[in-house]
């Protein structure tokens, strides 16, 4: 008699559970949590003029983040950049880190486990790019060749502009 092979058992992602358990250590050893986020997928909602290298460095502390909600799927919570309200969301995919701002003490989050939804991700948000080359007969000027590459260069139309510097005032009002 030969047994039916057991059902392959799939377990959820730890990253949810051990982000919520970092948080509450830092939080309750009076340290202030930040979080470290993969910013190059257009999903992840983060204040984009603050975004380097692809990633981005989020204060969670309770004065920083209102409404911060940590279930298994996303990160969600409201804050403030250069005086802007702005409501975040982060897929729980996104998170590569959590540690303590003041000692740097946290954890980092291993990328194979949500590998198959980072690899959608890039693979809707990448684009093709084409390039132009001479044939072996041809031949091409400098001119030419600079041309092209000028003409190549304004094709990023669908980017936003950078953002404008913003200046603080020199002088603080009281509203009443």
């Amino acid at each position: 008699m030969s047994q039916p092979n057991p059902p392959e058992f799939i377990a959820t992602p730890k990253r949810p559970y051990l982000l919520r358990a970092f948080y509450e250590w830092i939080v309750d050893n009076g340290m202030t949590p930040h979080i470290m986020v993969d910013a190059r997928s257009p999903k992840v909602k983060v204040p984009r003029q603050f975004v380097k290298d692809g990633s981005i460095v989020l204060n969670v502390s309770m004065t920083a983040a209102n409404n911060l909600l940590m279930d298994n799927d996303q990160v969600t919570f409201n804050a403030r950049f250069g005086g802007k309200a702005m409501s975040i969301w982060l897929p729980m995919w996104s998170i590569m880190a959590i540690y303590a701002r003041e000692t740097h003490d946290g954890l980092n989050f291993p990328l194979e486990e949500y590998a198959e939804s980072m690899a959608l991700t890039e693979a809707a948000t990448s684009r093709p790019t084409l390039a132009s080359v001479p044939a072996a007969d041809a031949t091409v000027s400098d001119s030419e060749t600079s041309d092209e590459a000028d003409a190549s260069d304004d094709s990023n139309d669908d980017e936003p502009p950078p953002p404008k510097p913003t200046t603080r005032p020199s002088f603080l009002r009281v509203v009443k």
